[in-house]
C-alpha cells in the first residue's frame, strides 16, 4: 500500500495532512469515513517517494487536485513523469483542478463515480452503496 515509502515521506504527508488546501477539505469531506460508495480512501497517502492527494488502495486510486502551480510547465512535467511511476503498480490518476472541485462538485462526484465503478470491476471488489452524499 506505501510501495516502500521512507520514513521521511510519512513524516512530509503527515505535515501536509494539517494544511490541506480548500479543494482538498471539500473533497476530502465527500472521501472520508468510507462514505463515497463504501471505499476508504487516505489523505496525503505516502506511495514510494510521492505523496498523493488522495489514495484508495482496494482499486489503485490516486486523485490530485490541481492548483496554479501544476500549470507550470516544469511541474506539469514532473506530474507527467510522477504518474508513469504510479502506473507501473496498476495505480490510475485521476487529476482535477481546484476551480473544479470549488465549482462543479457534481461533474467531479460523476467523473469519480464512473471511475470507481470501473475500477472495482476490475480489481474485483465488492460494490457498497453510498452514505452521507
Amino acid at each position: 500500500m506505501f510501495y516502500g515509502a521512507t520514513p521521511l515521506i510519512f513524516e512530509r504527508a503527515k505535515i501536509l495532512r494539517v494544511s490541506l488546501t480548500d479543494a482538498e477539505k471539500v473533497l476530502w469531506k465527500i472521501l472520508s469515513n468510507n462514505k463515497f460508495m463504501g471505499l476508504r480512501f487516505r489523505t496525503q497517502h505516502p506511495i514510494n517517494r510521492f505523496i498523493v492527494d488522495f489514495y484508495c488502495h482496494p482499486i489503485k486510486l490516486v486523485i490530485e487536485i490541481d492548483g496554479g502551480v501544476h500549470y507550470i510547465p516544469e511541474n506539469h512535467e514532473y506530474d507527467i513523469n510522477r504518474e508513469h511511476e504510479l502506473e507501473k503498480w496498476d495505480i490510475l490518476v485521476v487529476r482535477f483542478s481546484n476551480e473544479m472541485v470549488l465549482g462543479d462538485m457534481k461533474k467531479v462526484t460523476k467523473k469519480l463515480i464512473d471511475v470507481c465503478i470501473e475500477r472495482k470491476a476490475l480489481f474485483k471488489v465488492p460494490f457498497r452503496g453510498f452514505r452521507g452524499l
